[in-house]
């Protein structure tokens, strides 16, 4: 089994994966921001790191990641400004990259979003720096070279996952409960053979280990 370290693993897709893939046998880390989130992390079983991605460099991230198998970023600014959107949801995912080749990781996983998100309405600025962002931190870990899986969920609905999804390179824009994107992430953990994939994601109808198995088949 694997160590996994988990950036966002207070969010709501982070603190859903983290006892997934402590049941599954991986060792799990995760950065925390507050002083106060350590003791839930170490209640569900994870190794908490305490850090803010607004203030650490990639030297400094480097150093929390070493020794792990993997990284799972996850982590976003919510809306909670232009220059936290910025650093988190843009320069973080850089960091990630950078920390990663300074401590020899090779596997990274990239929450991101789907293009289509917000199609149909008023697009307010705010938004649209959020999706320029997130595609930049995209094209970055597409050319680094290392064994990456973008996932682009849908609209993101606070609710745990049934195991119902549609999964593939390319789906039709839609809703998905965090559970599920949390329950995708293990799934693709558990098969590195999938690496440099750009993978979409909503609720739908396939079971989701189905649709895994598809995609290691094609």
């Amino acid at each position: 089994m694997a160590r996994i370290f988990l950036i966002g693993a207070t969010g709501g897709v982070g603190h859903r994966l983290a006892p997934m893939l402590i049941h599954a046998g991986h060792d799990v880390s995760g950065l925390h921001r507050k002083a106060e989130q350590a003791e839930d992390l170490r209640a569900a079983g994870v190794t908490p790191v305490q850090g803010d991605l607004m203030d650490m460099d990639a030297k400094a991230l480097g150093y929390a990641v070493a020794g792990h198998d993997a990284i799972v970023f996850s982590a976003g600014a919510a809306g909670s400004g232009p220059e936290r959107t910025a650093e988190i949801d843009g320069h973080g995912p850089v960091k990630m990259i950078e920390a990663a080749r300074a401590a020899g990781i090779r596997r990274l996983y990239l929450v991101s979003a789907m293009p289509e998100a917000g199609r149909g309405t008023e697009v307010k600025h705010g938004f649209e720096l959020y999706m320029r962002t997130k595609k930049e931190a995209d094209a970055a870990l597409s050319i680094s070279g290392l064994d990456w899986v973008i996932l682009r969920p849908g609209t993101l609905l606070d609710e745990d996952g049934d195991g119902m999804v549609a999964l593939s390179r390319a789906v039709t824009y839609g809703t998905v409960k965090r559970g599920n994107v949390a329950q995708t992430l293990a799934a693709l953990i558990d098969r590195p053979e999938i690496r440099q994939e750009i993978l979409e994601l909503t609720d739908g109808n396939a079971p989701l280990a189905d649709a895994v198995d598809a995609l290691v088949r094609r």
